[in-house]
């Protein structure tokens, strides 16, 4: 399985990049919420580092390995939980978003299901499905300020991994810390990574 490439632009497409690893060129699918940062993130000679997500697309009597491409884990993670939703296969994901990540997850949080119909390929029913499978799960996702992040998340405690992935989301340390500090003064029995993000990202939203 193939987790990670690394390789010079060699094509650029609308939803894909044809990257050269030394004589090899692969296909890489690319959402457009993600290649909105990929020219910020190649160097001087148009080389690209990508997690990737790895599957097989099966027809009839042939399968075809591909990869979809993202530039840091938190991409990935929300790709991954959106395809979580009964009918939204990888393919369908990838047409989707096509907005920044944020936003949909905001309008998941909200259940603004004409947002999420207006992405390509989400009518109404599947809008409801998104919003019935993922409210109140993708807190985390609507504080991406939607420029790349490069740092992986290292295996600490809640309050270090939730810190790391704000500064992560270029928040400042001082704004990010504080902002932890305030949840779990109101909320002591918070006991997962997961959860504290969505209390800071719901504690932002009302400030705002």
């Amino acid at each position: 399985m193939i987790s990670r490439i690394c390789g010079k632009i060699v094509e650029k497409g609308v939803n894909y990049l044809i990257l050269d690893l030394g004589g090899l060129s692969y296909e890489v699918l690319i959402p457009a919420c993600v290649m909105q940062g990929i020219d910020k993130s190649t160097d001087g000679q148009a080389k690209v580092s990508l997690l990737t997500y790895h599957y097989y697309a099966v027809e009839q009597a042939k399968s075809t390995p591909i990869l979809i491409g993202f530039l840091n884990q938190v991409e990935k993670d929300f790709f991954e939980i959106f395809i979580t939703v009964s009918g939204i296969g990888p393919r369908a994901a990838l047409k989707a978003l096509n907005q920044p990540i944020s936003l949909i997850a905001r309008a998941i949080d909200e259940g603004d299901l004409a947002y999420l119909r207006s992405l390509p390929g989400i009518g109404e029913q599947r809008a409801k499905e998104i919003v019935a499978k993922l409210q109140n799960k993708v807190g985390k996702f609507g504080l991406i300020q939607d420029r790349s992040m490069h740092e992986k998340i290292a295996a600490k405690n809640i309050t270090e991994e939730a810190l790391d992935v704000l500064l992560q989301l270029e928040y400042k340390r001082t704004e990010a810390m504080n902002m932890i500090k305030k949840v779990l003064e109101i909320n002591t029995q918070v006991s997962t990574t997961e959860d504290l993000l969505n209390l800071v990202y719901k504690q932002r939203r009302l400030v705002k």
